[in-house]
Parts: C-alpha cells; structure tokens; sequence
C-alpha cells in the first residue's frame, strides 16, 4: 500500500473527504517526523513506538579504496512494534 491507497482507505473509514484525509496522514506523517527529529519518541499503544536513536561514530572501510574511514555520529530513523501489532499478523 503506498501514500495515496492509504489516503483512500482512511477517507472511506473515517467518511471523510479526500482532502481532509489528505490533510491528516500528512499531519500525522509531519508530526511524528518532527518529535524524532527533537529527540523524542512517539508510542502509538497497540500499534508501535517511532524513535531516532544516536548511532555512534564508528571506524569504517572505503570499500572502493579499502582506506580507513571515521563515520560520524548521526540520528537514524526506527520503529519497534507493538505486542498487538506482532500479535495480530501472524
């Protein structure tokens, strides 16, 4: 399922426009993209936890040349499942 067949399916379950669904999934998408980015965590119950943990510098390999490197500390993206999510696809 991609962004717009999402879009679709919220408007006909929340009998909405949309527009107005539009409009939500992309303030949710907004919403959660900008706590992570802050640092923090957003816990949907039932559904799963989104965070942006610091991953820490590491050495590295330049697999071209096979020169060490120093990759740098940076934020990445990551969600953990809820128990009712795992539970519910299997």
């Amino acid at each position: 399922m991609n962004k717009a067949e999402l879009i679709g399916v919220v408007a006909g379950k929340a009998n909405l426009s949309r527009s107005d669904a539009r409009s939500a999934v992309e303030a949710m998408v907004s919403t959660i993209r900008a706590a992570m980015k802050n640092g923090g965590k957003v816990s949907l119950v039932g559904f799963g936890t989104f965070s942006a943990p610091l991953r820490p510098a590491r050495p590295g390999r330049n697999p071209r040349t096979g020169e060490a490197i120093q990759i740098p500390a940076r934020k990445v993206p990551k969600f953990t499942p809820g128990r009712s999510l795992r539970d519910s696809i299997q």
